[in-house]
């Protein structure tokens, strides 16, 4: 029988998992050479970007998802169906537009991270959608 503890456990190990996640998605595109400029931008009611870089005027707006390995989830890129780009999407043009960013390019990026059950990184893709 789950317990509240016990959700609030497993909340706040998901919880870890996925900042785990995005701190390795955010230091693999570093480390290619894109600029971090943004990490959980959020509009109340719209959305959030996890991470916004740029790199040669070109501004990458990076949805991450996290799967483990074993699972008989989908695979990360699938979690960003089409209710899920159309949000990032509304979330980004006010991002732009309060940051300034209209007129330059914009890339959409899935960072994709599997997992080992135990929160261990095994693999980032970055794929684009």
């Amino acid at each position: 029988m789950k317990t509240q503890s016990n959700i609030n456990r497993n909340k706040t190990f998901l919880r870890i998992i996925g900042d785990r996640a995005e701190d390795a998605v955010a230091q693999y595109l570093a480390d290619c050479g894109f600029r971090l400029i943004a990490r959980n931008y959020n509009v109340p009611g719209i959305g959030e970007l996890d991470l916004v870089f740029e790199k040669e005027q070109v501004l990458y707006i990076t949805e991450v998802k996290s799967r483990r390995n074993d699972g008989p989830y989908p695979h990360s890129e699938e979690a960003v169906d089409f209710k899920k780009r159309k949000r990032i999407y509304r979330t980004a043009k006010r991002f732009m537009a309060e940051r300034g960013y209209f007129g330059r390019d914009i890339e959409f990026l899935v960072g994709c991270v599997t997992h080992e059950p135990d929160g261990q990184i095994s693999k980032i893709e970055v794929i684009p959608f």
